[in-house]
């Protein structure tokens, strides 16, 4: 089950572009992918025909609330959600998790405890590490040498007194896939929440929250070919049961309980827009299912990159990849390495040269680079695989990766 790639490269107008008379090759996507042209277009027809405030009574008002039920919509779709209710929509992730962080501190009890890993990025870190201000105890899952939580850590210290877990679906710094489902069977045992960062997960695999049972996940879009916006999912009855910060005239109930201010609205357009995207390479009756046979794809075509990618960077001397093989499937195409003699950065300047994007440091993941003992050598160096990626670049990359001495 496959793509034609050609098709799939022609949507993306920045791939076109060349610096030095030479195509740029990304490999940055796991900071933010590039977008597809009927999203470029959907954000240019917002501005251009309906720019306008919600809940009016005029034309272009009540375009801007179908472009916001549309969007809620689809992202519904996205995440196999009960309805376009659950979808809250925000600035980005850590906003919104801040946002839920502040109502979580009013309701929970000197004595309480949340429970964070070694492994997330900050943004599911820093908010929850904020309720400390008020009592509530915040503990952390230990990151094993391997690139892999302690699971057996996480079971001891969940307990009668967690009232959330936190964690992420896969890590954005090394491409760990987490045991999510194994949490929610333990949070389950304790009455306890659970909180999911989908944000370097929902690029690359199908997600079903009603299967997974989680209460909130939040992911961004422009990690999945759209503008920047976050997305907050909630269980039905959920939002409405938090005191988040919200004035006097803003909606009062879910979705809209915690979205502060006016809305990105030509944004909002472009997030259903690469979700209709991403739709179109599958097949099905309904977007969902469209939604999970494009993801069928994805994942294929972006696995098989990602290991030929590893197995070329573990044949290079000096090169030490750092987190889990390609033996599972159950891992992101994201690939960190170290480079004997040379730190991240450098090893960056070098791609750059060449007109190869990728990045280099901690990438927020700040904590798991520490624990891993990296993050005095600078952290790693970072390549991702997305959907536009294909087998030239990849050994191409490898190529020059070769070439640094």
């Amino acid at each position: 089950m496959t793509f034609d790639l050609n098709a799939v490269r022609n949507h993306f107008p920045s791939l076109l572009r060349t610096h030095n008379n030479q195509p740029l090759v990304y490999f940055d996507g796991p900071a933010g992918t590039q977008v597809p042209q009927r999203v470029i277009d959907a954000i240019t027809y917002y501005y251009k025909n309906s720019n306008a405030n919600s809940h009016g009574t005029f034309i272009t008002t009540n375009e801007t609330d179908r472009v916001i039920h549309h969007m809620r919509s689809c992202m519904a779709a996205l995440l196999g959600a009960e309805s376009e209710d659950c979808i809250s929509i925000g600035q980005n992730m850590t906003t919104l998790n801040f946002s839920l962080a502040r109502a979580m501190a009013r309701i929970l009890k000197p004595g309480d405890e949340v429970l964070i890993t070694q492994l997330d990025h900050e943004a599911n870190r820093g908010p929850w590490l904020s309720l400390r201000e008020v009592g509530v105890k915040v503990r952390e899952v230990n990151l094993l040498p391997t690139g892999v939580l302690d699971y057996d850590d996480f079971a001891n210290k969940i307990n009668e007194n967690t009232k959330l877990v936190c964690m992420g679906m896969s890590a954005n710094s090394i491409g760990t896939v987490n045991n999510f489902k194994l949490i929610r069977e333990l949070t389950y045992k304790v009455n306890a929440w659970l909180l999911l960062d989908a944000v370097h997960y929902a690029p690359h695999f199908t997600i079903d929250v009603q299967d997974i049972g989680c209460d909130f996940l939040l992911c961004s879009a422009y990690k999945f070919y759209g503008p920047h916006v976050g997305i907050l999912y909630s269980k039905p009855g959920l939002l409405d049961r938090l005191p988040t910060d919200r004035l006097r005239t803003a909606g009062q109930t879910a979705p809209e309980s915690i979205e502060t201010g006016t809305l990105n609205h030509a944004a909002i357009a472009g997030v259903a827009a690469a979700v209709e995207f991403i739709a179109s390479l599958g097949e099905g009756s309904t977007l969902r299912d469209q939604l999970v046979s494009a993801y069928q794809k994805i994942s294929v075509h972006e696995f098989l990159l990602a290991a030929r990618l590893y197995d070329g960077l573990n044949k290079i001397p000096g090169i030490r990849v750092i987190g889990q093989d390609f033996s599972s499937k159950q891992r992101t195409p994201t690939l960190s390495f170290t480079r004997e003699g040379k730190t991240p950065t450098q090893v960056c300047q070098h791609l750059a040269s060449k007109n190869i994007c990728a990045w280099d440091g901690h990438f927020y993941a700040i904590h798991a680079i520490e624990v891993l003992g990296l993050l005095e050598r600078g952290g790693v160096t970072r390549l991702g695989i997305s959907i536009y990626n294909t087998r030239e670049e990849v050994d191409f990359v490898l190529e020059e990766l070769r070439r640094i001495v």
